[in-house]
């Protein structure tokens, strides 16, 4: 597509982006803005990246330019760095032959282990993996280069495979959550050939190193379509892989506390995303994983007879641990997501005058929303309990001393806690002289 048949303007291509592009064209090689930038741009959108793709090597690349690093063990690619702003450029990529093992290597399964196979432009068209993302932006004429008829399902808001869909999935598995993210952010339909193989192969998920998982949840549920692309997920078995704890729980009670938290927690993150708001993995990943750290504290209790407070601390290593097998979560988030957790069990007994100084942790802001979404879940005592603590929030000075001095006994959490654990309780012969308070 020549320059008069698409309306790219190089003012809507970052100043960084540009100036990777024109040195790399000075210097003899071939460079192009590749992928969701020019796809982005061409849909009316802001691009969030811009990436270069050349013929020119990793090691070419770096001697061009002071401000690279190299990364990456799958593909080497080289990434430039303005401050904060960082330019990826990637090398041609080219089909498999005979290769050393050195730079090409699969696993039983089909997965790339190491894909350092440097081509041309047609090869890398081929090994993309959408055809909405096969698109080449030329810095040496202003032209658009389309491939497998990329431009045509951008018209038609289509997202389909390059190549056959089995295969590539069985390449790498995270194509899968990859084609839900952008049918989602995108407002687009999953072509049907693409979408066929996904429920079969769905559990090839937990074969991926969770920590490269945790970067792909946060682009799927941070970038203000968590709800959409949650319920996307769950019609085609996509999200019991990366979180299966949740899972479990939601498939004995498909309309249950789970389930009524997950639905809360997407539409609150959602809310915020679009209204320029902060969100964090702690508090995201505490909701989620409320219930499970519940169900866990309460097999705990029974068990040991430990005491409820110190069944939920002992929980907490539990589940977060187990969700780290497939979901890796940074330390940073995973303390301040226990913190949020321990707050909940303050909550019920601080309720008077101990809430001044409750009021003053660091990490009440977000122990308290997820107080008013389990409020919502569950209703009656926690429901009770949020609306207390809404009004002693949302009261000045004066009337939350009104408050804390008229409040009674705190009830919720405790009282549902102990009826609970009377249901699943072991008969008396086996759990002779343990007292679990």
């Amino acid at each position: 597509m020549s320059r008069d048949g698409h309306d790219i303007s190089r003012r809507q291509i970052s100043e960084n982006a540009l100036k990777v592009l024109y040195r790399l064209h000075k210097s003899g090689f071939k460079a192009y803005l590749v992928g969701g930038g020019v796809r982005d741009i061409l849909l009316g959108l802001q691009p969030k990246d811009f990436d270069v793709v050349t013929n020119a090597t990793p090691e070419e690349i770096k001697k061009l330019f002071r401000n690279c690093r190299l990364v990456g063990r799958r593909f080497r690619l080289a990434h430039i760095v303005f401050g904060r702003d960082v330019i990826e450029v990637a090398t041609f990529r080219g089909h498999h032959g005979e290769n050393s093992d050195n730079i090409s290597k699969s696993n039983a399964q089909g997965r790339l282990l190491r894909d350092n196979v440097y081509g041309e432009i047609d090869e890398d068209a081929e090994r993309r993996d959408f055809t909405i993302n096969a698109l080449y932006y030329d810095i040496s004429d202003f032209s658009i280069r389309s491939y497998g008829g990329g431009i045509s399902d951008l018209n038609a808001r289509k997202i389909r495979l390059i190549g056959d869909p089995e295969t590539r999935y069985r390449e790498d598995p995270v194509r899968m959550l990859r084609a839900i993210r952008f049918a989602t952010k995108l407002d687009m339909q999953i072509d049907s050939v693409t979408a066929s193989p996904i429920k079969q192969l769905a559990p090839l998920l937990a074969d991926i190193p969770a920590a490269r998982m945790y970067e792909e949840v946060i682009k799927l549920f941070f970038s203000g379509k968590a709800q959409a692309t949650y319920k996307m997920m769950q019609e085609y078995g996509l999200f019991a892989p990366l979180f299966p704890q949740i899972s479990r729980l939601i498939a004995e009670d498909p309309k249950g506390n789970t389930a009524k938290m997950l639905d809360a927690v997407m539409k609150s993150t959602d809310d915020r995303v679009n209204q320029d708001k902060p969100v964090t993995p702690a508090f995201f990943y505490a909701a989620l994983l409320w219930y499970p750290l519940i169900q866990r504290a309460d097999d705990i209790a029974v068990e040991s007879g430990l005491p409820i407070y110190d069944a939920n601390v002992a929980a907490m290593g539990d589940v977060m641990e187990e969700q780290c097998r497939t979901v890796s979560i940074p330390r940073r988030f995973s303390t301040p997501a226990k913190d949020i957790w321990q707050l909940q069990l303050r909550f019920e007994r601080s309720q008077g005058t101990r809430a001044f100084k409750l009021l003053e942790h660091p990490k009440f802001r977000a122990a308290y929303d997820l107080l008013l979404l389990r409020g919502e879940a569950e209703g009656g005592n926690v429901a009770k309990q949020a609306n207390w603590w809404r009004s002693f929030v949302e009261a000045d000075e004066p009337q939350r001393i009104v408050i804390a001095k008229s409040s009674g006994k705190a009830g919720g959490n405790r009282n549902r806690n102990a009826s609970q654990r009377k249901r699943r309780r072991k008969p008396a012969a086996k759990i002779k002289g343990n007292t679990a308070e």
